[in-house]
This record gives structure tokens, C-alpha cells and sequence, in this order.
């Protein structure tokens, strides 16, 4: 059985889900893939994971970064679920690039080669917003392409971790 419930931040309310092995999905709500798996069965019911879900979220927009980490369960292909174990491991308040997940994919896959628009995909449609931290990939110039929840929400999620703003490429309107 899957559960939801509702968290309003200072981006907009997100969708939150889980399972009874953790968290599944993390969407706001008018972002592309919204509820993408998320089961016509599914209750509205808070649950623990919920719950520290929305606490870790509280903590997160404050401007710190959190100390703990809700349960998760990602579901997905093989090759989703090893892209979205990558962003686990890009620190808070850090960037890295397509160019770079996909050269780490093919070296864990031991391949010589991996397309950084195969990885892109996968990054694309990552369940876990801001907690698997897809907003912290970016083109290999800096610029910013490419969020689900929006061009402008992933600037303001890098801003608030600190990142510099002259180490990104900002589209017209963001600037």
C-alpha cells in the first residue's frame, strides 16, 4: 500500500509518498512526471516516514543542512536506480555535471562510455526531489538545464546551499 500526504515550502507544495519500506516520491506539484509511479491505490495517511520526511524538508529550508535521512525506496529500472544512488553522493552546496554522472556510470558499469543524455533521462526522472538532489546537476558549462520542478526552482535550491552564482549560467529571466 502506498500513503500520501502534503508539505508546503518556500517553492510550492509537494506531493510526498511511501511505501511501508520508506519514501517513494517527492514531486511538486506542477512538475513534469508529477506523481510518475505512484499507484491509483494509494491512501492519504500520515505515517512515520511521511513525517520525517516533512521534518527533514523543515530543516533543509531553513538553510541547514539536514543530519538525517527519511527511509527511501527508490523504485525504477536497474540503471535509474544506480544514476539516483549518484546524486546521493553529490555533496550539499556542490555541483557536478551530466558529463561527469555519465563518466562515473560507465566506469561502475565497466564501460568505457556512458551517453550523458542516457543519464540526463535518468536524472530527469528522479522520484525524490530535492532529497535525491537531481538540482544539483548541471550542463558541462554551468548552465542550468534540465529540472523537473523548473529552471527557476533549481536556481533558488542551489542558491539556498550556497553554491556561487557565477559558477552557473543562469537562463534570460533568472539572471
Amino acid at each position: 500500500m502506498l500513503y500520501t500526504g502534503t508539505c508546503h515550502s518556500p517553492l510550492g507544495t509537494l506531493l510526498l509518498a511511501c511505501s511501508c519500506e520508506g519514501l517513494t516520491g517527492v514531486w511538486f506539484e506542477d512538475q513534469k512526471y508529477f506523481a510518475a509511479g505512484l499507484a491509483p491505490e494509494h491512501v492519504e495517511l500520515e505515517t512515520e516516514d511521511l513525517a520525517c520526511t516533512r521534518q527533514w524538508l523543515k530543516v533543509y529550508f531553513s538553510g541547514q543542512e539536514p543530519d538525517f535521512f527519511p527511509r527511501i525506496h527508490l523504485t525504477g529500472t536497474p540503471f535509474q536506480r544506480m544514476v539516483w544512488e549518484l546524486l546521493r553522493h553529490i555533496p550539499y552546496g556542490t555541483i557536478t555535471t551530466y558529463g561527469a554522472l555519465a563518466r562515473d556510470m560507465a566506469r561502475a558499469m565497466g564501460r568505457s562510455h556512458m551517453s550523458a543524455q542516457a543519464v540526463g533521462s535518468a536524472v530527469g526522472r528522479n522520484p525524490l526531489s530535492i532529497l535525491v538532489p537531481c538540482h544539483r546537476v548541471v550542463g558541462s558549462d554551468g548552465s542550468l538545464t534540465g529540472y523537473a520542478g523548473g529552471l527557476e526552482r533549481k536556481a533558488r535550491l542551489l542558491a539556498q546551499e550556497g553554491v556561487e552564482p557565477s559558477r552557473l549560467r543562469l537562463p534570460r529571466g533568472l539572471a
